[in-house]
């Protein structure tokens, strides 16, 4: 495959490439390659995090990308989830990794690794406080959306930890490539501005688009902090789907979700179609009754949206196939 093929694959993924430029240079120059992601275990895995990432797993490895899914489990215990019980964290990244394994990834490609193992390596500690030593404490603290915490609440010392071990993650897998969430862009600059500085290289950073949540609660903020506010989270239950929610769940779920009738704009069910349905099966078909203009299948999501603008398809009957098709 070539280097602009490669490019066009992985710009698919990327809603924002540091840099282009340097992306082009690395698949120029390099065989094979090596991207990582990294997830906290914190709770129950929802459709952007497994679904949506196989998907864009499978697009990065078909780029010849080698990838890295790290099951941040000591990150976690820095973070306080399950109460610090690393027992509990240690079970959960166990689950992460098991579900990845059945959403279709492309298992020849991808390495999967346990936090716990990676902080025994040599080196893994040197790499954190040298990044701890190059980063003053309030560019590591603008870092702290990474893990769903803001400058104003209540902070532990271990969260000055998190950041600097995420950084120190990239350079320990010898990753050439971040490929995170958009949420994670500013922890993954980070590593671009200290990589050299400490002797290593400036990672590519790759961040994805991050799914929205069913609520589609509107925000007064701009950009990145908007589109965080938005995503989909396990920490709102009833604006997440979870990979292990059963049909009933889903079905209801979607029904209530936010979809206003021939609006496009932060939308969902249309946000679902685009980045989850039309990349697994390719289609969707809706189910109507023939007073309302009957079954109609759609190859492309431009083909949705113009039906859905022009009133031509109902938020009702778009949920509900979007529902069957999930």
């Amino acid at each position: 495959m070539q280097t602009e093929q490669k490019l066009a694959l992985i710009s698919e993924v990327g809603e924002e490439i540091l840099t282009e430029q340097e992306l082009v240079s690395l698949l120029d120059k390099k065989k094979k390659p090596v991207a990582y992601d990294g997830f906290e275990p914190s709770g129950k895995i929802h459709i952007a995090q497994g679904l949506l990432r196989a998907i864009n797993v499978n697009k990065m490895t078909k780029a010849g990308i080698q990838f890295k899914m790290l099951a941040a489990d000591w990150h976690a215990w820095t973070n306080k989830k399950y109460g610090g019980d690393l027992d509990k964290i240690g079970i959960t990244a166990a689950y992460l990794i098991e579900v990845w394994k059945k959403t279709g990834m492309d298992l020849k490609k991808v390495e999967f690794v346990r936090g716990r193992d990676l902080v025994q390596e040599k080196g893994y500690w040197e790499k954190t406080v040298r990044v701890a030593i190059n980063s003053s404490i309030k560019r590591v603290m603008r870092t702290f959306e990474i893990m769903g915490r803001t400058e104003q609440e209540s902070l532990y010392a271990s969260h000055i930890f998190y950041p600097c071990m995420q950084v120190a993650d990239i350079f320990q897998l010898k990753a050439d490539i971040a490929q995170l969430g958009m949420d994670q862009r500013k922890v993954n600059v980070l590593a671009r501005e200290v990589g050299e500085k400490l002797g290593y290289w400036k990672p590519v950073v790759v961040s994805h688009h991050m799914l929205l949540g069913l609520s589609g609660v509107s925000s007064d903020k701009t950009g990145i902090d908007r589109a965080i506010e938005m995503k989909m989270s396990k920490s709102n239950p009833n604006s997440a789907i979870f990979m292990t929610d059963t049909e009933k769940e889903i079905r209801s779920k979607i029904n209530k979700a936010h979809c206003v009738e021939k609006e496009l704009q932060d939308n969902p069910i249309l946000e679902y179609g685009k980045y989850m349905v039309f990349e697994m099966q390719k289609k969707l078909k809706v189910e109507r009754p023939s007073k309302f203009g009957g079954d109609v299948s759609y190859a492309s999501i431009t083909d949705v949206e113009k039906d859905y603008a022009a009133g031509d398809l109902h938020p009702a009957d778009l949920k509900n196939a979007t529902a069957t098709a999930i």
